[in-house]
């Protein structure tokens, strides 16, 4: 129908055209009126014109459809410049196309923006990237992850670890991977999934990042738990009677020594011997019974009752009950917390506890070497998070039995029972938190609290 309309127009206006043309050549040959000829001649001339502006003005707006279509740009308008009813009815289209175009980009990227957020606040790290490392997309988990605060390149985490940017270059689609890195004094076991994708003709690999050292240490700690609640029951249970038929059985021998005081020393002297052994099956007994208590005690750790504390608060007291042993030992203490006004939501009792075993552990590491210094520390990591740590500058941890220290029953220390450290792991994974051990032997050891 438009171009019906503009067929029509148009011939209208060459038949016009050609009728003024007709009239001027009549006018030149024919008649001797020069005005009438000269108004005829500049009708003809704004004909032409007119007619030009006719054509070219459907091909200029044509032009501009069709390179907006190209270049996506629907912000232009088609106006009708009254240039007659087809020209309206042709710009009323172009705008209408426009308009769905625009419908269909705002939808399109109000589904990049919902996707876009999900993809940021999902709590697991994503990582998409293309065959040669360049990073298509990292969302804020994944950053928070790695404590970075941009990705160009796969291969710059080779500053973190460089196993981990070969497992991500070698993960094959649906492979899994699980890879340990440390990250500013905090060990991290990322577990990896990869999957692939096309967009633009373009591989990409997108891989997830989940850190899953807590699950573990949390899984650790349960079975150990289990265990030692399995390990006391049948000790207590075989203990126990020996305990007690020692105790009265050991009564028996004493009752009949005091009768065979008059009779023959050999048989006198055989009893004592038996006296004695019996004593000595008593009291290891009971020694073992007590044994058995104290790790019985690792199963039971109190819930914590959480609340708002100030740290500072928290290493006076602690500075408070440590300052006799500092002292006697003429070992030189520091404590330093940044901002000074930190607050810690905790249990401040077990939070205590903790510290106190890591600065008796200090104590214990460098009371037998001239210029011993312990410091307490309190500051906010990259991330705004809390940390505290213990530094001493003692003979340190080797790396064989740094990676052990946290187990059960396990020490470094003669006479140690291997409860204190496991404990205090405890508690912080019950605050949610880690304990970290970093050591540098015969110059600098270092416990983290990172809540």
């Amino acid at each position: 129908m438009v171009y019906k309309q503009f067929r029509i127009n148009l011939v209208i206006r060459v038949l016009l055209l050609a009728l003024s043309i007709g009239l001027f050549f009549y006018l030149l040959f024919r008649t001797a009126l020069f005005a009438a000829m000269l108004i005829t001649a500049a009708l003809v001339v704004y004909q032409t014109v007119v007619l030009f502006r006719y054509v070219e003005v459907t091909n200029r707006d044509l032009t501009r459809f069709f390179e907006s279509i190209k270049y996506g740009d629907f912000t232009q308008s088609f106006r009708d410049d009254k240039m007659g009813p087809s020209f309206a009815a042709l710009r009323n289209t172009f705008n209408e196309v426009a308009n769905a175009f625009r419908k269909t980009r705002a939808e399109k990227e109000e589904h990049y923006r919902y996707l876009q957020t999900i993809v940021q606040h999902v709590g697991i790290g994503l990582i998409a990237f293309q065959p040669d490392g360049e990073v298509e997309l990292i969302n804020i988990a994944a950053k928070r992850l790695l404590n970075l605060p941009h990705l160009k390149n796969i291969r710059s985490l080779e500053n973190i670890s460089k196993n981990l940017v070969t497992t991500l270059f070698n993960l094959n689609p649906r492979e899994k991977a699980l890879v340990q890195v440390e990250i500013e004094d905090e060990s991290l076991q990322l577990a990896l999934y990869a999957t692939e994708f096309k967009l633009r003709g373009q591989a990409f690999s997108l891989v997830s990042l989940q850190n899953i050292q807590s699950e573990l240490e949390e899984t650790e700690i349960e079975a150990w738990q289990r265990l030692i609640r399995v390990l006391t029951h049948e000790i207590m249970n075989s203990i126990t009677p020996i305990s007690s038929l020692a105790s009265t059985i050991n009564e028996l021998v004493k009752d009949s020594l005091n009768g065979l005081r008059s009779q023959e020393d050999s048989n006198r002297e055989r009893m004592d011997d038996i006296h004695q052994g019996l004593q000595t099956i008593q009291k290891r007994s009971q020694g073992l019974m007590h044994f058995v208590d104290a790790y019985r005690n690792y199963t039971l750790t109190p819930k914590p009752n959480f609340e708002i504390f100030s740290i500072n608060e928290l290493f006076a007291r602690v500075e408070k009950l440590m300052q006799t042993n500092i002292k006697e030992k003429k070992i030189r203490f520091e404590s330093n917390i940044q901002p000074k006004t930190i607050e810690l939501t905790g249990d401040p009792e077990l939070i205590e506890q903790v510290l106190i075993n890591l600065l008796l552990n200090a104590l214990q590491s460098v009371e037998k070497q001239s210029g011993g210094q312990i410091f307490l520390l309190a500051r906010l990591d990259g991330l705004g998070r809390i940390l505290i740590q213990v530094k001493d500058n003692g003979p340190g941890i080797d790396e064989e039995n740094l990676s052990k220290i946290f187990i059960p029953f396990y020490s470094t220390k003669e006479g140690g029972s291997g409860i204190g450290l496991s404990l205090s792991r405890q508690i912080m994974r019950l605050h949610k938190g880690t304990i970290m051990a970093h050591s540098n032997p015969k110059v600098e050891t270092v416990f983290t609290l990172r809540f």
